[in-house]
């Protein structure tokens, strides 16, 4: 089965690739604000959502063969406030001295969407993974090493736990791949519950 990926992440596309799935990347043109009062689960669930469909509008109007589109969206949470990309390197310095010595949630959303429907009826129900990550405390060089590094402005928190970020972790419960940016298991699962589309 082939699929579509609404989403430009390399991370994501080499997660994928893990798992021998074969897919071609089709942009969202989703406007990703949160809405206001909005939790961090339903806006994670509500972007995968509209990020997969509007990849279904945009490969439609490509007049391209008709698959299954995987949607996803990754928030880190930390005491009721959300992490999304930093705006701007200040931001990215923040995030991380909030996330230093505690632990925080990192959510990850994924969901299915194909051509006529949306979404198609019969489709798996989206899927939210909540896994937790403890940082240790980190000094101030630390904190402006890693910005050096330039891995912190394309990530949900400010960082890449599969890059250096990874010896700022102290302990994870739960997904791994999930923080790297998508639940593998559940991913496999969503795809083995719809009937392939042969194109």
């Amino acid at each position: 089965m082939k699929i579509y990926l609404a989403s430009q992440s390399p991370r994501r596309q080499e997660l994928l690739r893990q798992i021998d799935v074969v897919f071609d990347v089709v942009p969202h043109g989703v406007n990703e604000r949160r809405r206001t009062g909005e939790s961090a689960g339903d806006y994670a669930l509500r972007m995968a959502q509209e990020k997969a469909c509007g990849a279904v509008a945009l490969a439609r109007g490509r007049g391209l063969p008709p698959r299954p589109v995987l949607g996803a969206d990754t928030v880190v949470s930390l005491q009721g406030e959300i992490f999304g990309k930093p705006q701007d390197e200040a931001d990215a310095r923040r995030m991380l001295r909030r996330l230093s010595g505690n632990t925080h949630e990192v959510l990850t959303a994924v969901a299915l969407a194909a051509f006529g429907e949306d979404p198609p009826a019969g489709a798996p129900a989206p899927v939210l993974v909540a896994t937790r990550v403890t940082f240790d405390p980190l000094g101030e060089d630390e904190i402006e090493g890693y910005l050096r590094a330039k891995e912190a402005g394309d990530k949900a928190g400010g960082y890449a736990i599969q890059g250096r970020a990874a010896r700022f972790i102290a302990r994870i419960e739960g997904s791994y791949s999930a923080v790297v940016g998508l639940p593998l298991r559940e991913v496999a699962r969503l795809l083995g519950a719809v009937t392939p589309v042969r194109a």
